[in-house]
């Protein structure tokens, strides 16, 4: 638990964490905001545009290792903030296990305000009876769209926890998150990409038209399989390398 409180307290100092929270608000609740009052609402209103949201989770999941990594100033010899949490917290494991759990704590948190703020957008918007009744499908869907966040923000971890690089996942998985996906195009001419992690994971929420059907629960696992195996890796390199 103190390596946990630790890990919170750091990225909640982080000025990229910051950041990232208000992107995670601003850019979904914005596209909102403007596809509510110039298109026709449909199932996926809302849903659609927490899948270009999702870049506040990438970048909190990526800042929250990448600091790390970053050079700091001369007065600290030009060394790495790596170096100091190595030396005041002894179990490898036990700090990437801490800080893949601040992770999940914060990028939920971040989803679950994403997701409040996105749909009262879209209700303050639309006109009455023009979107889908919060029913039990809908929550199921808004569940989906937060663990999607979650996990994308571990998919940007365990990336930056092997490249030791933080520019290189946030440039990628960002890019990646735009509105036209470069996986989405991928998937209608290569039918394999359906099962890439982004694009499986969105099924879990949204509709994606790519001539192949995947379950929620299915795109889901699917997703979950991915990000298992990047920790694993990404937990096995950090234990053995140096710093």
């Amino acid at each position: 638990m103190r390596a946990l409180r630790s890990e919170l307290s750091k990225l909640a100092s982080l000025p990229f964490a910051w950041i990232s929270f208000a992107a995670g608000l601003i850019v979904p609740v914005g596209i909102t905001a403007i596809t509510s009052l110039t298109s026709t609402p449909g199932d996926n209103t809302g849903f659609s545009e927490l899948a270009i949201g999702v870049v506040g989770a990438i970048v909190l999941g990526v800042s929250a290792i990448g600091s790390e990594y970053t050079t700091e100033g001369e007065e600290s010899a030009s060394g790495r903030q790596i170096t100091t949490t190595l030396t005041t917290t002894a179990s490898r494991t036990r700090l990437l296990i801490a800080k893949i759990a601040t992770v999940v704590i914060a990028a939920a948190l971040m989803a679950a305000l994403a997701i409040a703020a996105v749909f009262t957008t879209a209700h303050l918007l639309v006109a009455e009876g023009a979107l889908p009744p919060l029913d039990g499908n809908t929550f199921g869907r808004m569940g989906g769209a937060l663990v999607y966040w979650v996990l994308m923000a571990l998919l940007g971890f365990g990336l930056t926890v092997l490249t030791r690089n933080g520019i290189i996942p946030m440039a990628v998985l960002v890019a990646n998150s735009s509105a036209v996906t470069v996986t989405y195009l991928l998937a209608q001419s290569i039918t394999a990409a359906n099962w890439l992690p982004d694009l499986a994971g969105m099924r879990m929420f949204t509709t994606v038209e790519t001539g192949v059907y995947l379950s929620p629960l299915t795109g889901g696992l699917v997703m979950a399989a991915w990000v298992a195996a990047l920790l694993t890796a990404a937990g096995l390199v950090f234990s053995r390398r140096d710093a």
